[in-house]
């Protein structure tokens, strides 16, 4: 590695320069790596009662920090101050969860068999990897972090470079709660160094959260040394809008499910398949909508669109739909791009070969694709290689119901937009990975379950 190299933070409101961060050199690296090792043999001893303890100084620090926190988050990669500030709070959800029901999920699960006693334990692996994405810096990092942390591993965070700030701040927030040296730690890496570091024996599993092309080679470099991997990647949900789905009632969830993050988000409703019969109404309001949306300087708590997370991003958005209008789409509203903003954007007359269909769309654009009947807005909405999740509008639940087993994704709502929840398991199948974060199976995808058979 170049003992030189550096990430440098900017502003993409703005495009003001930040802040710039040192790459830890290859000894560096070495040290931190065998600090969280050494750490993880006296972690794993600790009890489950203690690491409750810390989750709650955790969530009491977020709580007291998160004005500070949120607005770090805002400069670093634009997103709108109100949610900065609702994605700290949504940690909190985590820390109070695991704190309240770690002690349950990590219990030795008795299973009677001919043994005198037979039984499950969980046990932590060790040292565990995470890569992660700057469009939830906080959130994606803490779902990982807290049930990985609290089953007894450690946890060694690459984050992605535009949010070095966030990355350092959050490993200042496990300290700051009396976690030990290593047990949580942030390395500042490129690339190519962390398939390295995939390669070293301290790494036990590695956990993605990002591209599809980033997870293929994560996987493969793991695969190649049998270690376990996690992977969160993209999505291409469907949003499936019925004849009788109430509009007054839940349009603000609808242009909430594309457009909040400023659209930036895997599991945001890319794909609206609407009924002929609604679609004309669907697409009046729908326009509404987005038109009253407040676009402008993310710290302004009445914004309600900020910026991409950096303007190349605006470029790859912008291909995408002129090469879907080229195909025929039409552009309803919006579509004008200025460095790394970019105008809230509707877009009809879809067909499935179309770019802004089958490809994940990174962005504020709504595709809004007309559909006879409910069977055909079925099937169009299966017609993509992701599968994060689905969701349907209508006001027959036993209906929408009957599909619950022929949708493939990871997650099927009804009248509501999809979104994790700490209560629930969050992942994806196909192309959007596999493996599950949050609710008791994220706390044992870091755990050896072991088997323990006695007879006395």
């Amino acid at each position: 590695m170049n003992t030189n190299a550096s990430i440098k933070t900017i502003n993409p409101y703005n495009n003001q320069f930040l802040k710039e961060y040192k790459l830890h050199t290859d000894s560096e690296l070495t040290q931190l790596l065998s600090t969280s090792n050494e750490t993880f043999y006296k972690w794993r001893q600790t009890s489950i009662k203690e690491r409750a303890r810390l989750l709650d100084n955790l969530a009491q620090i977020l709580e007291d920090d998160k004005h500070d926190l949120a607005e770090l988050m805002t400069v670093e990669m634009g997103k709108p101050i109100t949610q900065s500030i609702s994605e700290i709070e949504k940690c909190l959800t985590l820390c109070e969860f695991y704190a309240t029901n770690a002690d349950d999920f990590l219990a030795d699960e008795l299973i009677e068999t001919d043994a005198s006693e037979s039984f499950i334990s969980y046990d932590p692996l060790g040292p565990i990897l995470a890569i992660m994405p700057w469009n939830y810096p906080f959130w994606q990092v803490m779902r990982f972090a807290i049930p990985t942390l609290t089953a007894g591993n450690t946890a060694i965070l690459k984050h992605a470079s535009n949010v070095t700030g966030c990355a350092l701040a959050i490993e200042k927030l496990f300290e700051k709660a009396g976690y030990p040296k290593g047990c949580f730690t942030t390395i500042l890496a490129d690339h190519e160094t962390v398939e390295k570091l995939i390669e070293n024996d301290i790494i036990k599993a590695v956990t993605l959260t990002g591209s599809e092309k980033a997870g293929r080679s994560i996987a493969a470099t793991a695969g190649q040394y049998l270690k376990k991997t996690v992977l969160e990647l993209g999505g291409n949900n469907a949003c499936i809008v019925l004849d009788d789905a109430n509009l007054e009632k839940y349009m603000d969830t609808m242009v909430n499910a594309r457009m909040q993050n400023t659209g930036q988000s895997c599991i945001a409703a890319k794909r609206f398949i609407v009924t002929e019969n609604i679609y004309d109404t669907f697409v009046s309001q729908f326009k509404d909508k987005v038109a009253a949306l407040k676009c402008g300087d993310p710290m302004d708590k009445q914004t309600t669109i900020g910026t991409l997370a950096r303007a190349d991003l605006g470029d790859i958005l912008k291909k995408q739909i002129d090469d879907s209008v080229k195909l025929g789409a039409t552009i309803v509203t919006g579509n004008k791009q200025k460095d790394a903003y970019f105008e809230p954007t509707i877009i009809t007359n879809i067909t499935p070969k179309m770019p802004v269909f089958n490809e994940e769309t990174f962005g504020p654009v709504a595709v809004i694709m007309k559909v006879k009947n409910a069977e055909e807005a079925f099937k169009m909405a299966a017609l993509t290689k992701y599968g994060l999740g689905t969701m349907v509008f209508t006001q027959n639940i036993e209906m929408a119901e009957t599909y619950v087993d022929m949708v493939e994704d990871g997650a099927y709502f009804i009248n509501e937009l999809v979104k994790s929840d700490a209560r629930l398991p969050f992942g994806g199948t196909k192309a959007s990975g596999y493996g599950r974060e949050l609710s008791k199976e994220g706390i044992h995808e870091f755990v050896n379950r072991k088997t323990v058979f006695i007879k006395y």
